[in-house]
């Protein structure tokens, strides 16, 4: 693909084990700059391994992923924070905090626990491009699930890095919360240039959302493209081995895979 050329994030030759079941093989690619690609495929096909490894989460056992043209292992901590933010599957605090005081640990790397007016700034901006303005001093564990996701994405949006990484950022939430994660994933790039890779299974979200899907199958990366040239049946198919129907409504695409 072309956009490769161009792009900050890669991998070359990515393999990763757990014992004897080989979880992802060779994997080699890289990711869209200022746009949402959407890793999507069965259970087991090695999407959240992948997006461990190129945030540093999880420690490949073979090959390379390269951040701006350095390896990823060559970055400490804190300067890897300011580039690449992930918001995990699983997102819980024991501690009493309000809405506000959660998102600032986003400046963290920042402000090395030392808040400064801009921090401040980055945060309230943070609360108001998620719209949680208005509960920025309610507590996070009184909030519904779509609210306290959201939260943890203002959070990822205060650290204010160029790559935003998601691990199936919808899990458990309604459709509403859904939609307005996506749009607000949506806005982050045409608005704030950022670059967006996220683990969804959700596939009618990918196809109206998404700029580019990584399907993976297998361990391996069967298919890498523009949203509107994977969204079509015989790939479907392939990626997930069940019958589908492709209707078009308004310039995209919808999925049946239901009743066929």
């Amino acid at each position: 693909m072309e956009n490769e050329k161009k792009s900050k994030l890669k991998f070359e030759n990515i393999v990763k084990n757990y014992g004897k079941k080989v979880v992802i093989n060779g994997l080699q690619g890289a990711i869209a700059d200022r746009a949402i690609t959407s890793l999507i495929g069965p259970n087991g096909a090695g999407k959240s391994t992948l997006l461990s490894i190129l945030c540093r989460l999880l420690k490949q056992d073979r090959g390379d992923v390269f951040f701006d043209g350095k390896g990823l292992d060559r970055y400490r901590s804190n300067d890897l924070a300011k580039h690449l933010a992930i918001l995990r599957q699983s997102n819980n605090t024991d501690m009493k905090l309000t809405v506000k005081d959660l998102v600032a640990f986003g400046r963290f790397p920042h402000s090395q626990g030392r808040m400064t007016a801009l921090d401040w700034e980055k945060v309230d901006e943070a609360l108001a491009f998620s719209g949680l303005t208005e509960l920025a001093n309610s507590f996070v564990d009184e909030l519904s699930g779509g609210q306290r996701q959201r939260a943890f994405l203002a959070l990822i949006i205060a650290q204010d890095t160029a790559y935003i990484l998601l691990d199936e950022p919808l899990n458990n939430l309604d459709m509403k919360h859904a939609v307005q994660v996506m749009k607000t994933l949506r806005r982050l790039v045409d608005e704030k240039g950022k670059t967006v890779i996220m683990v969804i299974h959700e596939i009618n979200f990918a196809a109206q959302y998404s700029d580019y899907i990584m399907a993976l199958k297998n361990g391996e990366i069967c298919y890498h493209d523009v949203t509107e040239k994977v969204f079509n049946v015989p790939i479907l198919e392939d990626i997930f081995g069940i019958n589908f129907e492709i209707i078009q409504h308004n310039g995209k695409k919808i999925c049946n895979y239901f009743n066929i």
